[in-house]
Parts: C-alpha cells; structure tokens; sequence
C-alpha cells in the first residue's frame, strides 16, 4: 500500500515538472507580414439614401408607390391633403377674381368716379363756351365786368374739377391694378402650398420602406418613406474617435458580413464624415466595394478592418507577451522593447529582440 501511495506521488510530481519545463520553453519571435488595421461595426446602405418628407403636414390621401418599386427622379410618392389650405386657395380665388372685376371697370368703384368725371367735361365744355362768349363781349366793352369774371370763375372752377377727378380715377385704377396683382400672387402661392401636398422623389432609385399608411397624419418632421439607389450601395462604417486620426481616403478595407459566412469582400475608404456622433463618440466612414457580393440589401450588418498599414517580413510575437505596452520576459531578465505595427493578435518589434530570443509567458 505505501509503495502504490509513493508511486502516484512520483508520477503526479513528474508531469508537473515536465509542464513547468514545457511551459518555460516560451516562444520565440517570427518574421511575418504584418497588417496594422482599425476595427468597425458596420452597415450596408443604398447610395443617395435619403427620407422622404412632405413639405408640409395633413394627411395623406394617397400613396402612389410600393416597397421595392423602382421609380424615377420627379415620380410622385404620395399626395397629402389639408382642408384649411383648400379653403384659403378657394379664397385666394374669390378674391382674386373680385379684384379683376375692379380694375377692369366693371364694378360700381371705376364707374361712378368715370360718370363724375363725364358730368364734370361736360360742364367744363359748357363753361368754357360761356366764358369764350362773355370774353368776347367784354373785348368789345359789351357787359359788365362782373359778370365776366363770374364766367371765368366758372370756367376754372370746372377745369380743377375735370383735372382732381382725373387724378382721382387714375389714383384708383392704379390702386385696383396693385390690388389685382397682388390677389394674383396670393392665389398663385395658395396653388403653389397645394402643390407642396404632392411629395415627389428627389432621386431615380428603389422604395426600401413606406413609413406611413393612407389615412394618417403626417407632421412636417415625419418622413414617409425611405428612398435610395438600388444598384450601387455604400459601407457604413463606425469609427472610434481614438482610431479616426488613421483613417484616410482610399484605405484598403477588408469586410465581412453576417450574411455571407466565411468571404471577406475588400472595399475603398471613399468619405469621411467630419463631424463626430456625441452620443457614440465615434465617425462615420464610408466605403464602397471593389466586388461587391452578387445580392445586397438595405440594413445587412457585419464587421471591417480599414487597413493602415502593411509591413513584410516585420519581426514580431503575440501580443499576449508584451507587458506595459514595451516590456517582454525572458528566462534571464525582463528586457524593454520598441514596437511598431499591431494586428489584433500580434505586435511589431523594432528594437530590443532578435529571433533568436526566447520569450516567456507573463
């Protein structure tokens, strides 16, 4: 019994020997081709994608489209309606139409002032032959002077008539043709509001989405549908701000897709979007594929590696062996060390180690 006890002591002792021994071996330095790239969550969007969105609220009276129907640039998406904007170009009419009647004469405004004016010449015609017989008689010293001047008082009198109530007439026309223009632009403006209520699309390309049904109200912030191009579609990628510096136009990116496992599909940086999302600080980035896959849709997910840099034959070891950033172990001594590129498993050595030396573990 105490030589089988001793026994499994010897062997349970000696494996762990020999895995403290095997552990202590450690590794040793490689050359690769090393590839430093910046990591994204991604999605996959149509280009020109935009929100359709009415230029002014009610409700929507008619949908002309369908999800997945390809339309031009111009075609109607719905139309919307407003009882209170129908009324006001009813309106705009009626007044616009009582106006035309004013200015062109045919109200009692234009005609009354133009029977005063007809009374007032005929009156002037009169006084003048009165005043140009009495003026005649008075050149012969025949009358009185009086009364010559009480024609002749007569006759200006007449002539200021006939000339306040020209003035007066024309003041008035001018005045009912300003009216008139001016009903003319209001009704043209009640017919352009009513135009707005037809939503057009700004982009020939594909419905993905209809976000509002028939019957429904629609606030002016409210988009109805969701429109983009349906043959080329862009990469979305978020990028942290801590990486953002690193990433410029034209970068190589690698993609993966939930949809299609196991393919990574390279791609081109195409834009940068400056400005940065407060809520996830981080940057939008966007690329295009150089083979895109043969079927794509709106909202498909997956990740990418936007490709900083690459370096061949670069000396490097695992990542999980650098301690502090520029510290690694050795069976001897912990030595400090220069680093370069990083991938996501291992890390660039520039100075410090050769391939020769043998690294242990932390």
């Amino acid at each position: 019994m105490k030589t089988s006890l001793w026994t499994v002591c010897l062997f349970i002792f000696t494996m762990l020997l020999i895995s403290c021994e095997s552990e202590g071996e450690g590794i040793k330095p490689e050359r690769i081709n090393l590839i430093e790239s910046v990591y994204s969550s991604i999605i996959i969007e149509p280009d020109s994608f935009y929100k359709v969105f009415a230029a002014t609220g009610g409700i929507i009276d008619e949908i002309m489209v369908e999800e997945g129907e390809q339309i031009k640039k111009g075609d109607p998406v719905a139309r919307v309606v407003d009882d209170n904007s129908i009324l006001a170009s009813q309106n705009a009419e009626l007044e616009m139409n009582l106006a035309k009647q004013n200015y062109e004469g045919k109200s009692n405004l234009i005609k009354d002032l133009q029977n005063e004016l007809a009374v007032a010449t005929l009156k002037l015609t009169n006084d003048s032959t009165n005043f140009e017989r009495q003026k005649r008689l008075w050149d012969q010293k025949i009358g009185s002077e009086t009364e010559f001047e009480q024609r002749k008082l007569a006759y200006q009198t007449a002539q200021n008539n006939v000339s306040a109530l020209r003035r007066q007439l024309k003041r008035k026309q001018d005045e009912l043709q300003i009216a008139f223009q001016k009903s003319q632009n209001n009704y043209a403006n009640s017919l352009n509001k009513q135009a707005d209520f037809m939503v057009t699309s700004r982009v020939s390309g594909k419905v993905f989405e209809l976000l509002k049904e028939e019957g429904e109200s629609l606030g002016q912030q409210e988009p109805i549908a969701y429109i983009g191009s349906s043959g080329r579609f862009i990469i979305k990628m978020q990028v942290d701000e801590v990486d953002i510096v690193q990433v410029k136009k034209d970068q190589t990116v690698y993609v993966t897709l939930d949809a299609y496992e196991n393919k990574v599909f390279e791609a081109r940086v195409e834009k940068i979007i400056p400005q940065m999302n407060q809520e996830t600080q981080t940057f939008w980035v966007e690329a295009s594929f150089i083979d895109p896959p043969s079927v794509l849709y709106s909202g498909l997910r997956g990740e990418a590696n936007i490709v900083i840099e690459k370096k061949e034959n670069a000396l490097t070891i695992p990542l999980a062996y650098l301690i502090d950033f520029n510290k690694v172990i050795t069976k001897a001594e912990t030595l400090t060390v220069v680093t370069g590129l990083r991938s996501l498993e291992r890390v660039e050595i520039l100075e410090g180690l050769d391939s020769n030396t043998t690294l242990i573990k932390p």
